[in-house]
């Protein structure tokens, strides 16, 4: 079968089944994931079919950013990415079940879980690019809305005379977590892509001409 039809299916399951209300978490979230993780994986030895299933379901638990078990949260996706795919896709191959649910379980940020496959890793930066850049700065905003987090600190916003905190404070995540992740990618390809930061489009290679066009203070 080949990653389309795969695809396509695992696209109309999330759509049926997977219901939450983080829209930072959704499938065009899931979709990016894949496109980033394609263009790392170009002539690897990364089977293709993991890779492609792991983006798919890494989120499929997906709890709040203050949810105290937040960091458990991958764990839990791996659990049940097995369960989907045992029970719904049945002719998925057997073999590939641990090699999914290994990179599903590493990719976050918060379990700290080392990838040891080619294909984690991949998951793993494809879904740390998510954070870099415009959909990056987006996506930290949008959460922090929701979870009605203050933007920064007034009296000290660089966090210069405090220890960070971005439980309290969204600007400190910046510090914390998003100016860390180009030094944390396994490969080689997601550390130069994490340089790159231009990605509406999935194009984390060049600039999105359209977004430029849209956004020109010369406009008519």
């Amino acid at each position: 079968m080949s990653l389309t039809l795969w695809q396509t299916r695992f696209e109309s399951w999330l759509q049926t089944n997977w219901v939450h209300g983080d829209k930072a978490h959704d499938i065009a979230h899931l979709r990016r994931v894949w496109m980033s993780a394609q263009r790392i994986m170009q002539g690897s030895d990364a089977n293709p079919l993991v890779v492609l299933t792991a983006c798919y379901f890494h989120d499929v638990v997906n709890l709040a950013k203050n949810h105290p078990e937040r960091h458990l949260a991958s764990t839990y996706a791996a659990v049940e990415t097995r369960r989907i795919l045992r029970e719904d896709f049945i002719d998925f191959p057997e073999a590939l079940l641990e090699p999914v649910a290994h990179a599903v379980q590493a990719h976050s940020f918060s379990a700290a879980i080392a990838p040891e496959t080619l294909e984690a890793k991949i998951v793993q930066d494809a879904d740390r690019l998510e954070s870099l850049g415009a959909i990056g700065l987006a996506r930290v905003f949008y959460t922090a809305g929701a979870l009605g987090r203050p933007l920064f600190d007034s009296e000290d916003p660089l966090g210069k005379a405090r220890e960070l905190n971005d439980v309290s404070w969204t600007l400190d995540h910046f510090q914390k977590k998003l100016l860390r992740l180009p030094a944390t990618m396994q490969t080689e390809a997601g550390r130069l892509l994490a340089e790159h930061n231009a990605e509406l489009q999935g194009d984390l290679l060049s600039l999105d001409e359209s977004v430029v066009r849209d956004f020109s203070a010369l406009r008519a």
